[in-house]
């Protein structure tokens, strides 16, 4: 059986030589050798070719997660087929599911570096600590919603075993508040927590940034200032936030920006190398900004390189609001406001407008032990209180420009809408809020 030229299929040469006898597959009660892994995907890819699948021909598959997931997405690279993994959209609350490229891309990961796999059939927080208590798990994935699900349900339970055995965790989808970057690492006391940022298009992570290193601090050894202040991940100045450094196979620049300099101004990012798409499904062209033969694929993001080469996103270029004829981004005026003590999670978004073209309007949740005010009742110095005025203030203060102080600011009294990778739906927050400032401009 032929197998096609430069395929993920390799590694099932390295997990004969390294862990033909050794576990490398664990789902429920199910236990798999290296040996009896590959003589899976052999046969299954053998069953396909019997079966009249092809080169080039698209298999897809509508499964939750198992080894048997893994050995079946083999085995269709293995004859040359395209593996299309379907989504369940109702599935909410996940770890690395395979349908993603964030799962499969570390899938992938582990089987070229010969480790086990433990499986569960999608995410949820008792699951996993089960995992982890039973199989010793070192190492997993995540979006910072099931982050506060497992510190939430680990508040519960109390004490636990094995929690040790955890030493790395790379939180994607999102970077992670400071709130949830102590929980967890209260949670995982051993564990070194990474964030990444990158695409699907882009095979996954672009760049890495280490949140927290236990290693460090029993070690002795302090982080730099400069490096205390790009681990808190929360800048609200023009800065953006810091994700990091580009793995050493990936190549980024800013768009518009001098390729010899070590430092760059505000552009879109741009990155090129092997993990670059070759191109959408049944589509002829890919979106880039420079040419196709230079390589180079526009990610949709702002940002900028600081002269240490740390990347740095200012927001989605989708996600950009342009008021009286400034840019806003988001994501800047977001990070000031979850300063705020009483702040427990913030979304801005614009809204038509017809002098300023879009209205920046800001949706914050507040914490459980606080309470919103409005404009007609006089707040109180000493009760935990928030209202208009006073985030609009805590705004100034912060030296945000005028032109991004949200014009009008809501009270959200109910959870975000995000993605099943845990990823807002900002969309769905415009549109309400739209709705919401017709209602209340009628009555």
């Amino acid at each position: 059986m032929a197998q096609s030229q430069g395929h993920i299929c390799l590694c099932l040469g390295r997990i004969l030589a390294l862990r033909r006898d050794s576990l490398v597959a664990i789902a429920g009660r199910n236990r798999r050798t290296g040996g009896e892994f590959v003589d899976g995907v052999l046969n299954l890819a053998r069953g396909l070719v019997e079966s009249g699948v092809r080169k080039g021909d698209i298999v897809a598959i509508a499964a939750l997660n198992s080894d048997w997931y893994v050995e079946l997405l083999l085995a269709v690279t293995y004859v040359g087929g395209i593996a299309a993994p379907l989504n369940y959209r109702w599935v909410y609350l996940h770890t690395a599911p395979l349908c993603h490229i964030g799962g499969i891309s570390s899938c992938i990961a582990m089987l070229m570096a010969g480790g086990c796999h433990v499986f569960i059939p999608k995410f949820d927080a008792k699951s996993c600590f089960q995992a982890i208590e039973q199989l010793h798990v070192t190492s997993f994935i995540t979006v910072p919603a099931m982050i506060a699900d497992l510190i939430s349900c680990g508040r519960k339970a109390n004490a636990w075993n094995n929690r040790d055995s955890i030493t790395k965790i790379l939180n994607g989808g999102g970077g992670l508040s400071e709130e949830l970057k102590k929980g967890a690492s209260c949670l995982f006391p051993r564990a070194k927590i990474i964030s990444a940022y990158g695409m699907t298009e882009a095979c996954s992570s672009l760049t890495f940034l280490s949140l927290h290193d236990p290693s460090l601090q029993q070690s002795g050894k302090l982080l730099p200032v400069k490096h205390k202040v790009e681990l808190g991940l929360r800048c609200h100045q023009q800065n953006g936030v810091c994700v990091g450094k580009p793995a050493p196979h990936i190549e980024i620049r800013i768009s518009g920006s001098c390729k010899n300099s070590h430092a760059s101004s505000i552009g879109r990012i741009l990155t090129r190398g092997l993990h670059v798409m070759v191109g959408y499904w049944d589509q002829t062209q890919v979106m880039m900004l420079d040419s196709i033969d230079q390589g180079w694929l526009d990610t949709g993001d702002i940002g900028w390189i600081d002269c240490n080469g740390d990347l740095w996103l200012i927001g989605r270029e989708k996600d950009r609001i342009k008021s009286g004829g400034e840019n806003v981004y988001p994501e800047e005026i977001e990070a000031l406001l979850l300063q705020h003590p009483g702040v427990h999670s913030a979304v801005v978004v614009g809204i038509p407008d017809f002098r300023l073209m879009e209205k920046v309007v800001a949706c914050v949740a507040i914490r459980d032990d606080w309470e919103w005010v409005d404009q007609k009742s006089k707040c109180l110095p000493e009760k935990k209180q928030i209202s208009t005025d006073i985030l609009h203030n805590y705004c100034v203060k912060g030296n945000l420009s005028r032109f991004k102080a949200p014009k009008a600011y809501i009270p959200w009294r109910k959870p975000f809408p995000i993605t099943s990778t845990g990823k807002l739906k900002r969309e769905d927050i415009r549109k309400e809020v739209v709705s919401y400032m017709q209602l209340h401009s009628n009555l």
